[in-house]
């Protein structure tokens, strides 16, 4: 019979660390992405969508903290829904995780390349972005506290270019930009643009899946759950207005006025508008800016090592991808696996579907996530809690409402990623249930 493998990851994480890993999985979702649900919602249409996202996530964040302190696996969703409903929920909760952290990457990956492409024209994106994943795929093997380090180095210099970036435009912000053509598609907009207000924070669950390497993970998770959200917020708030203000939504999605083009730089076309393209600060945020997009790329890459390891560890995967490297005590297997994965889906070239494939898969997480924070709340009183989520039950039964509500909206403004990625669902799920013959046993609390 298939036995769950007893491997564990060494804990070296503290809350910092965890700060910077939380951030740096997002913090790429402020550089691109987001600008291209404003064609279809507009300023409002997608600010709407946005607050409601920032409030689900808000709610989620402390409660998926809970599940994380009182069970502090790699696997992360997928452990909690497995010990609230089973292995099939918990299979079916780790798949959506799996494509998720799948499909982010390369999306990111596109938008490194390009962002170098700009510097070395002879290079190609797809090369760029390709060599991008080998190289985080190493700097993972070598060990996660290496790897938390880099993240908190460059995430860092993230935070600092947004801030920079919101000072030079917010004093050139003109009111009348934020109300232009706000709503061009009437209040529809507010929903079909719901995938890319998702992107501003899609990732931030990343920190789950190192609570088995965290040290005091009842304590810490939280911290870097709670500083993380907060920081986000704040630039989200700040990116999205010093943005769009400088010059309408139109300037920061079409590079060249009146052609069908849309960019995945927003923030560079807000600053041409004010310093033009000639200007050391232009420069600047194009070289600084690859430390958001790195950021981002090289933490989902390690989340999703963690993913990948924690199904292979309890059998839904070949077994050796559940085995640390001997040395580094990293998911090495996983992570090569996940690189390989990546680097085929960048052939697509399809920025806003792969972005839209990963939305659907977190969305089906945070969906398993909050039921089975009630089904643990309701079935297992006794299981320990370190931390207990403020507000019970109203708060996450109103994140649970927007993340329903939210994947409605997706499929029906997104039919062809969504069939896609219920496609993928469907039959990955199927896989890996084939290949467990037992559930894996639980371990104590």
């Amino acid at each position: 019979m298939e036995q769950r493998i007893d491997a564990k990851l060494e804990r070296s994480l503290g809350p910092l660390m965890l700060w910077g890993l939380g951030v740096g999985y997002v913090i790429s979702g402020m550089y691109f992405g987001w600008n291209l649900g404003l064609p279809a919602g507009g300023t409002l249409g997608l600010a709407v969508a946005t607050l409601f996202i920032a409030l689900m996530y808000v709610f989620f964040v402390f409660a998926y903290a809970e599940l994380a302190c009182a069970i502090p696996k790699a696997g992360g969703a997928f452990d909690y829904a497995d010990r609230a409903f089973g292995p099939g929920v918990g299979i079916l909760t780790g798949t959506a995780q799996w494509i998720e952290f799948l499909f982010a990457p390369p999306a990111i990956a596109f938008a490194i390349g390009a962002y170098f492409h700009e510097f070395l024209p002879a290079f190609p994106v797809l090369t760029i972005a390709a060599t991008a994943f080998l190289v985080f795929t190493v700097l993972n093997l070598i060990g996660v506290r290496a790897a938390a380090r880099f993240e908190l180095f460059i995430t860092v210099f993230a935070v600092i270019e947004l801030l920079i970036f919101a000072g030079v435009t917010l004093p050139r912000l003109d009111p009348s930009n934020l109300t232009s053509n706000a709503l061009p598609h009437g209040w529809s907009g507010v929903f079909a643009a719901i995938p890319f207000a998702i992107w501003f924070f899609l990732g931030i669950e990343g920190l789950a899946n190192v609570a088995e390497e965290t040290v005091n993970p009842g304590r810490n998770i939280l911290l870097g759950f709670g500083t993380s959200i907060a920081t986000l917020v704040v630039l989200c708030v700040l990116t999205f207005v010093s943005s769009v203000g400088v010059a309408g939504w139109e300037a920061i999605v079409f590079p060249v006025a009146g052609m069908p083009e849309t960019s995945d730089s927003p923030l560079p076309l807000a600053l041409s508008k004010i310093v033009g393209k000639g200007h050391l600060l232009y420069h600047l945020l194009l070289t600084v800016g690859l430390f958001g997009l790195v950021a981002s790329f090289h933490g989902l890459i390690l989340a999703a090592g963690r993913v990948t390891f924690e199904l292979g560890r309890n059998g839904h995967l070949p077994r050796f991808l559940g085995r640390p490297h001997a040395r580094f005590k990293t998911p090495a297997s996983a992570l090569i696996l996940n690189a390989i994965i990546g680097s085929i889906a960048l052939i697509s070239g399809k920025t806003s579907e792969l972005i839209t494939i990963a939305c659907f898969g977190a969305i089906t997480l945070y969906i398993a996530s909050l039921a089975s924070f009630f089904r643990l709340r309701k079935c297992e009183p006794e299981l320990l809690r370190p931390f207990l989520a403020p507000l019970y039950p109203v708060t996450q039964g109103l994140a649970l409402a927007i993340a329903v509500i939210s994947l409605i909206s997706m499929f029906y403004f997104n039919p062809r990623p969504g069939l896609a990625y219920l496609a993928m669902l469907v039959t990955g799920s199927i896989w890996f249930y084939s290949r467990t013959r037992i559930s894996a046993p639980k371990e104590a609390s």
